[in-house]
This record gives C-alpha cells, sequence and structure tokens, in this order.
C-alpha cells in the first residue's frame, strides 16, 4: 500500500503541520505565547502588578479561544506554554495585590 505512506516533509519550525494555511489560528497562538511570556516576566515585578494582571487576563482569555479553534498539535503546544506563563505570572500578580493595593 504506497499510498499510506506519507512523501511530504514537515518542517519542524512550522505551525502547520497538515500543509494547511492557518493564519488566524497561528497568530493567536503565537499572541499567547509572546503574551505569556511577558507576564511572565512582569509578574514578578511588584510596581507593574496591575499590568501584569490585565495583560495576564487577556492572554488567557486568547489563548482559551485559541485552544478551542486550534487546528494542530503544534499550535496547541505553543498555545498550553503561553497559558502556563500567563497563568503563573498572573497568579503571581494577584499575589502581590493584584489591581489595587
Amino acid at each position: 500500500m504506497p499510498e499510506a505512506a506519507s512523501t511530504r516533509t514537515r518542517s519542524p519550525l512550522s505551525l502547520n503541520s497538515d500543509g494547511q494555511r492557518h493564519p488566524l489560528e497561528n497568530s493567536l497562538a503565537v499572541f499567547t505565547l509572546v503574551t505569556g511570556l511577558i507576564v511572565f516576566a512582569i509578574g514578578w515585578v511588584i510596581q507593574l502588578r496591575a499590568l501584569a494582571s490585565v495583560l495576564g487576563i487577556v492572554s488567557m482569555l486568547v489563548g482559551l479561544y485559541a485552544q478551542m479553534i486550534s487546528a494542530t498539535r503544534t499550535e496547541r503546544m505553543i498555545i498550553v506554554t503561553g497559558l502556563v506563563g500567563a497563568f503563573v505570572g498572573t497568579a503571581l500578580a494577584f499575589g502581590h495585590g493584584g489591581f489595587w493595593s
């Protein structure tokens, strides 16, 4: 059964591992990863707790939506990494006082 073997080569750096384009899903995945890492970094700074809180909530909401519409496994791995960073950064910011205090 030669038709069962895949001859297409996959790039390990591509979010489109199924061979189709997903511009919205890819954009949301990258946004979630970048903002999640930023929130994780600024969540440690006490003076930036309000910014980390707001950006973390936005990042988590976008990430959860992106997780629902994601099309490939690679996108999901990027999204979950961003979600974890956003969650930890937001928890740190809330621990420092959150929006007020």
